[in-house]
């Protein structure tokens, strides 16, 4: 399938901000591949709305906890379109508020799986493409990380901060380390934000409860996040690398 549009790779882009960047690189004209997990009919969906614009999308299904399925979503994108571009490191997962004294060895392994592991198989396996060292084009990877990194998640959630905060260390030292193979490395960090996710950690409501301690006095959308998420993807932020994006309301 040759293409002379920019190719994205949404992990966990199915749902949630994963779907509205996804529906956001739709309008700026890019290919995509739609990765997910269990959410076969919205990756469809998502692909029909991209061919209804004429452009070319595929929806794979890769548990990007497993290097293997990812090394399988690689060479889909590989047959299929024969470059990339941009990826979006947006898969992850929460579990429900838990002390930190009562976190599962089983519970912190699949978040670490899912949230860190899997953005750095995902990253590894897209320098190996992008990088000019390896004959190829240059790129973007945009790692949706979270506020939770800087705050700590305390009597909730602080395994899944701890997976976010290395993630932005792994930003970090990603960027230093390709920016002079033309490969952009940098992270967004949405702060409350409407999605599902809340809901399968077991509070469909928490973006309400705590919207009060948000400067804006709100929860944010999943498009805000995707719309800075894309910015950072662009060649409009073509001298920005290893730089942070707070979307959190001011939190």
């Amino acid at each position: 399938m040759a293409t002379s549009n920019k190719v994205m790779l949404v992990t966990g882009g199915s749902r949630g901000i994963g779907a509205a960047i996804v529906e956001a690189a739709i309008i700026r004209g890019y290919d995509l591949c739609i990765n997910y997990t269990r959410a076969e009919p919205e990756a469809n969906a998502l692909v029909d709305k991209a061919a209804a614009a004429g452009l070319n999308a595929i929806a794979v299904q890769a548990d990007v906890g497993s290097a293997e399925q990812v090394d399988k979503l690689y060479t889909e994108i590989d047959n299929k379109f024969g470059r990339l571009d941009v990826l979006m490191n947006n898969a992850g997962i929460v579990a429900e508020p838990s002390k930190f004294e009562d976190l599962e060895e089983q519970r912190i392994r699949r978040i670490m799986d899912i949230n860190l592991m899997g953005a750095i198989y995902c990253a590894k396996a897209a320098v190996k493409r992008m990088s000019t060292q390896h004959n190829g084009n240059g790129g973007s990877i945009v790692n949706i990380s979270s506020i939770a990194a800087i705050l700590g998640g305390p009597n909730e959630y602080v395994d899944y901060a701890m997976s976010k905060g290395a993630m932005d260390s792994m930003t970090t030292g990603l960027a230093k380390e390709v920016a002079d193979n033309g490969i952009r490395v940098n992270a967004i960090r949405p702060g409350l934000i409407y999605t599902d996710i809340h809901a399968s950690g077991g509070e469909p409501g928490r973006v309400d409860r705590l919207a009060n301690l948000v400067p804006m006095q709100r929860g944010g959308t999943a498009m805000e996040v995707a719309l800075a998420a894309l910015w950072l993807a662009s060649d409009e932020a073509s001298y920005v690398t290893g730089s942070f994006l707070n979307v959190s309301g001011g939190r």
